[in-house]
């Protein structure tokens, strides 16, 4: 593999960041979570003031990469919903180097952690979300996409001070579900407010979206097409949608017929997870099963995100221990924080959502930004339809035309690379697609920091 700047020549460097002092935020490490297995690298844990006169928190967790910390990019990740937990998805669920233990009450190691690759950071994001907070209530509602780009922003110049040395980190920005909506809008306003001021100059090389909303419209219709080419709906069902939703209109559930059939897509999914199309749901104590579409009928349901429900109840039992509270640096002395992996008031109040990103798509990737998309293909909340059909919206010529891509001589999924953007899915896996293939993902995240076409041969 090639090393492009800042890497070269730093491979056999391994005690090159080993040796430096802590001198960062040494108030923010995180050195006594209950359950934690021994590590050889840093993480620390706490709140960024994003806005000191309304008293606006924002909650992050930071793991230094394994190796060579200080010459690696920096990742922020982001989960969606909106009002889901990037810490209690993305960093211990997914992606991150200490994953929820099956009982709920310790960690384990991460084989395929993407720390190895990157430093990692997760912001819970926005406030409401997690242990983030505003002390002035009028704060909430107003929580839309605008405002949780700004907020994000701000928490990343703050998050600066606390590190400085990573201020000139080339930076990537990577999540999924809703997050397909978060992560474009940041990634613009920091091109934007790049050529504005200098100084705060971040070094945004690229963006990574998994299973993203993108256009609501296509969205839909490829929920609708995908539910049932998988059979989860019936022909009736289906003809009935297509004849009778627009889903290009401010509001289809205007339409009885059209909500009606879109209910009863939805309801065939509640036998099933919609996040995983072929695994088992959970079934709890009392034999009922835990999985739901987790949304309103007559409504948008935006994506809370998720594979286990099981382990999402295993996450809010051990973030909602006081130890664990302590360690994470956000108890307060006297009360307890009620953290959960989703807020459903944040989710059923937002205010302000796009119904498509794909200008800024266009935007974005006039400037070069670094731009991959993928899709678990058995997700079917943001099914691989959703997002081919909105990324065919954009009319990019092909550069690579479709093929297999392989991990460990198996396909791995397929790939289609544009110019201005590359488009791969992940044979096999839902939603949340680290969870499923994490050994394929690491290696499509590594291809993605360097750039590299993923591999055509076994």
């Amino acid at each position: 593999m090639v090393f492009p700047a800042p890497f070269a020549d730093c491979r056999h460097w391994h005690w090159y960041n080993e040796k430096k002092p802590d001198l960062e935020a040494a108030e923010d490490r995180v050195t006594s979570l209950p359950g934690q297995p021994s590590v050889d690298f840093r993480h620390y844990a706490g709140y960024v003031t994003v806005n000191e006169t309304n008293g606006r928190a924002l909650f992050y967790w930071f793991y230094e990469a394994t190796t060579l910390s200080k010459e690696k990019p920096l990742v922020l990740w982001l989960n969606g919903g909106p009002g889901c937990s990037s810490v209690g998805y993305g960093a211990t669920q997914e992606i991150g180097p200490l994953l929820l233990d099956a009982d709920g009450r310790g960690l384990k190691l991460n084989s395929f952690a993407w720390n190895t690759e990157a430093n990692l950071l997760f912001l819970e994001s926005p406030i409401g979300v997690g242990f983030s907070y505003s002390n002035t209530s009028g704060d909430y509602d107003n929580l839309g996409d605008d405002f949780t780009a700004n907020d994000a922003y701000a928490f990343l110049h703050k998050w600066f001070l606390k590190f400085p040395s990573y201020r000139n980190h080339i930076f990537y920005i990577a999540g999924e579900s809703y997050a397909g909506k978060y992560i474009p809008e940041l990634a613009e306003l920091i091109h934007d407010n790049n050529k504005i001021d200098r100084s705060s100059f971040v070094d945004l090389r690229g963006i990574l979206l998994g299973n993203p909303e993108t256009f609501d419209a296509e969205d839909w219709k490829g929920m609708v097409d995908y539910a049932w080419s998988h059979a989860v709906i019936s022909d009736e069902t289906h003809k009935t949608i297509v004849k009778s939703c627009n889903f290009y209109s401010d509001n289809p559930w205007n339409d009885t017929e059209c909500a009606d059939a879109v209910d009863e897509l939805l309801n065939q999914y509640r036998a099933i997870d919609i996040y995983s199309l072929y695994t088992s749901v959970c079934i709890g104590a009392n034999n009922a099963t835990l999985v739901t579409a987790r949304s309103s009928l007559k409504m948008m349901p935006r994506v809370m995100g998720g594979y286990d429900p099981c382990l999402d109840d295993y996450a809010k039992s051990y973030y909602n221990r006081l130890e664990v509270q302590k360690a994470l640096h956000v108890y307060d002395g006297s009360n307890l924080k009620n953290w959960s992996i989703c807020n459903m008031t944040v989710f059923d109040s937002w205010s302000d959502s796009k119904g498509s990103v794909l200008p800024i798509y266009r935007k974005l990737i006039a400037t070069g930004l670094r731009i991959w998309v993928y899709s678990g293909d058995t997700d079917g909340r943001v099914p691989v339809l959703s997002t081919r059909y909105s990324l065919s919206m954009l009319g990019l010529p092909i550069k690579n035309p479709w093929r297999p891509w392989y991990h460990q001589k198996q396909v791995g999924g397929w790939i289609q690379e544009y110019y201005g953007l590359t488009f791969a899915t992940f044979r096999g896996a839902g939603h949340a697609v680290p969870i499923f293939k994490p050994s394929e993902s690491l290696a499509f995240f590594s291809s993605f920091l360097y750039g590299e076409s993923l591999p055509s041969h076994r």
